[in-house]
């Protein structure tokens, strides 16, 4: 199995910044009381992750921290295969067509040109 160049991706903490707010849900008094909820935001990027999974605020941390630099992976992942796929795109666009595929080319839109213009003149009424 490859492993991915991005395995060794770390979140620079000072790009970071993070809000804690009280849960809600199940956890009891506990979550009614210490603010275990955990909202983290990447600030060059504008991601943000919100965990409030746990009953523990270090535990939501650590996957808010999770979550968040998988979704950046995950958006620098699909970057580059959109400039891929256009590079591709372009090297098929610049492509020169082998002069019997657009001999081909031309003779059915020459046939089918034909066919509409014979349906234009079976439609047309002289009132």
């Amino acid at each position: 199995m490859q492993q991915d160049p991005g395995s060794t991706f770390e979140l620079d903490e000072s790009e970071l910044e993070e809000t804690f707010s009280r849960s809600a849900g199940p956890g009891g008094q506990h979550v009614n009381k210490v603010s275990t909820r955990v909202v983290l935001r990447h600030i060059p990027t504008g991601l943000q992750v919100a965990v409030q999974e746990g009953r523990s605020q270090s535990a939501n941390r650590r996957k808010a921290r999770e979550l968040l630099r998988e979704m950046i992976l995950e958006r620098a992942r699909e970057r580059k295969l959109a400039q891929q796929n256009e590079g591709e795109k372009k090297r098929r666009q610049k492509a020169i067509r082998p002069p019997k595929v657009k001999r081909r080319i031309l003779e059915n839109k020459r046939r089918r040109s034909e066919t509409k213009a014979r349906r234009k003149k079976s439609f047309s009424r002289d009132d």
